[in-house]
């Protein structure tokens, strides 16, 4: 079995429960944490959501919000049937979501796609 069919080795904390940050995104900011610090490389997987619930000490479905979260940011990809695998970096991750941020800013102020992406081209 190669690397990437293989769950990346973690070493997750638990969530701090004192903590006012939000369960689901301080369990998404730990596997951010693992994913740059190397733990979990792009094309590894990373354990199912029961399985990190039960090591966090949360919620399966703390994990799930977590893990949509951090696909929608493209630092994962959630397969079909379990597989969860790591897609990104946190770089990777932090941009996406500025361009989400872009493209929701300009859709409010009357911006197409096209227009947008034309823009972006004269300025850069």
């Amino acid at each position: 079995m190669s690397t990437a069919d293989q769950p990346a080795a973690t070493t997750l904390r638990t969530v701090d429960r004192s903590d006012p940050t939000l369960l689901h995104e301080q369990v998404a900011a730990e596997i951010r944490r693992a994913i740059s610090n190397g733990e979990a490389k792009p094309g590894e997987r990373i354990p199912q959501a029961r399985d990190l619930a039960t090591v966090l000490g949360v919620n399966t479905n703390t994990v799930l919000r977590a893990l949509r979260m951090l696909r929608d940011e493209g630092l994962l990809e959630m397969g079909r049937g379990r597989a969860i695998t790591v897609s990104g970096t946190p770089d990777q991750g932090a941009l996406i979501t500025k361009i989400k941020e872009l493209s929701e800013l300009a859709r409010r102020h009357g911006y197409q796609r096209d227009e947008l992406i034309a823009l972006i081209q004269r300025t850069t």
